[in-house]
């Protein structure tokens, strides 16, 4: 998957975290941090309970996430000092892509595909249109602490979702709703910005 170059460094000790209520401007050069999130880890820089925060992980003070991955899901999380970029990528209306690998329940057919391609009802109502495609062949992704729960009777399979949407467990409730719940969930991609080269709890600075 194109993206631009990383280069990983370990993470550093404590920072205290304060989101601003308002987009804010940067003291300094605006920067851009991309962190490939662990399992087990919230979206802030405070601990949650039995969640981990991202102040064990990142040293950067005067950073704040640019758009949530919940606890329970893995992968790319981006953070700024730069109030206006934060807004670009977060805010819904701008329709930055997210790209996900989902390991599904059983193997979703051509219906259920084209299902979530056009749209699935949820409770709060239908969602746009996304890309979505089988991964072939199927990833061989790192080990996730503790590992999922599978069902030795049932099969599993990961597909690729692109959606342009922020809603609450958007992807885990549209695989939920065509009949394959998710078992991982591991966001790749925001726009232009990947995952590529980043292993669990490792953060680079990327290109503006």
């Amino acid at each position: 998957m194109p993206g631009p170059r990383m280069r990983p460094r370990k993470s550093g000790g404590p920072v205290q975290f304060l989101k601003p209520s308002k987009p804010a401007s940067p003291a300094g050069p605006p920067r851009l941090l991309g962190f490939h999130k662990p399992y087990g880890v919230v979206s802030q820089f405070t601990p949650e309970g039995r969640w981990q925060g991202l102040k064990d992980f990142i040293d950067v003070p005067g950073v704040y996430v640019a758009g949530r991955l919940d606890g329970d899901s893995e992968g790319l999380l981006l953070l700024t000092n730069d109030g206006q970029l934060q807004a670009r990528i977060a805010n819904p209306r701008h329709k930055m892509a997210k790209t996900y690998w989902v390991q599904v329940e059983g193997i979703p057919d051509a219906a259920a595909l084209q299902q979530l391609r056009d749209g699935v009802d949820l409770k709060d109502g239908r969602t746009l249109p996304a890309q979505v495609r089988m991964l072939d062949p199927q990833p061989a992704m790192w080990p996730r602490h503790p590992p999922i729960r599978v069902r030795q009777s049932v099969p599993d399979c990961w597909i690729e979702l692109i959606i342009r949407e922020g809603r609450n467990r958007q992807v885990r409730r549209m695989t939920a709703a065509v009949g394959h719940p998710t078992l991982r969930l591991v966001r790749m991609a925001i726009g232009p910005y990947t995952l590529d080269g980043l292993e669990p709890g490792q953060w680079t600075d990327l290109a503006l």
